[in-house]
């Protein structure tokens, strides 16, 4: 058994319960900042595909009005720079 006085190991156990409350409390608010981040972060992933999103459809409406056929862009004659 052990040498020291009961009331020496309950105020270590009592001490070493508030650390842990402590150390709790604050992983409790570690963990309610990063779930805050998370939904910032959501947010903002999803306006980024939408603009994504968006972007394609312009680029796929510019490819359709583009010529069919390159040869005729080619071989068109282009006046003297001036």
């Amino acid at each position: 058994m052990s040498n020291q006085h009961p009331v020496d190991q309950i105020d270590q156990i009592t001490e070493r319960v508030d650390q842990l409350l402590l150390r709790y409390e604050e992983l409790q608010r570690t963990n309610m900042q990063l779930g805050e981040q998370v939904s910032i972060l959501k947010l903002e992933r999803d306006s980024l595909r939408s603009r994504l999103s968006a972007a394609r459809a312009r680029v796929d409406a510019l490819i359709e009005r583009l010529p069919e056929s390159t040869d005729s862009v080619v071989n068109t004659p282009v006046g003297p720079a001036r």
